[in-house]
């Protein structure tokens, strides 16, 4: 078992490996999905002395403890669940709840309320079914704002969702009439926006 600060450390390099730049180290990742072979993954991990070490059940405890789930590992494979910008990987079109959520900064609010949500330089827009990933995801810069996104009206308009897994949902772009500022719950239970 590898220390918090390792787990921390090892995270950011498989991300920079199964999300950015996979050719770098010698990795081909599958074109319809983005995994590779565990034992590929650990064999270029290995050639790092800081690595040298590092066992498969390491690697497991990094993709169970990512509070932002960024990994997935089935089949003696492993994959990025969403965030790539390489290759842009194929998810499987699926039919979302009415509600899912964006985690965005108040500097950005007022251009999706305008404009849409787009891709930036991502592959994908994200948005996920609970608050937890949308805050973890807008919390990074700047003062964190939630946008409530109505997948129903989005569907209407031609909107087409992916899922990507563990509550995270992808879309190539969504239009600002399904978009409205997230502000919390009424006593009554219902959302307000």
């Amino acid at each position: 078992m590898i220390n918090k600060k390792s787990e921390i450390s090892l995270s950011k390099l498989l991300t920079k490996i199964l999300r950015h730049t996979p050719e770098a180290f010698g990795i081909v990742l599958e074109s319809k999905d983005g995994s590779c072979k565990l034992e590929e993954l650990l064999a270029v991990l290995h050639k790092e002395a800081k690595w040298a070490s590092i066992t498969l059940e390491d690697i497991q405890q990094v993709v169970d403890q990512c509070d932002k789930q960024r990994f997935e590992i089935a089949g003696g494979c492993i994959r990025a669940r969403y965030g790539h910008s390489h290759d842009k990987v194929v998810y499987p079109a699926a039919a979302p709840p009415a509600l899912l959520y964006h985690g965005t900064n108040s500097k950005a609010v007022s251009s999706i309320l305008q404009d849409g949500i787009f891709s930036m330089k991502r592959q994908y827009v994200h948005l996920s079914e609970g608050l937890h990933f949308a805050e973890l995801a807008g919390s990074r810069r700047g003062e964190l704002r939630i946008v409530s996104v109505d997948t129903v009206k989005a569907a209407s308009l031609g909107v087409v969702f992916y899922y990507a897994g563990n509550e995270v949902w992808l879309a190539d772009q969504v239009p600002a009439a399904c978009c409205s500022i997230y502000n919390g719950f009424s006593e009554e239970g219902g959302e307000m926006v």
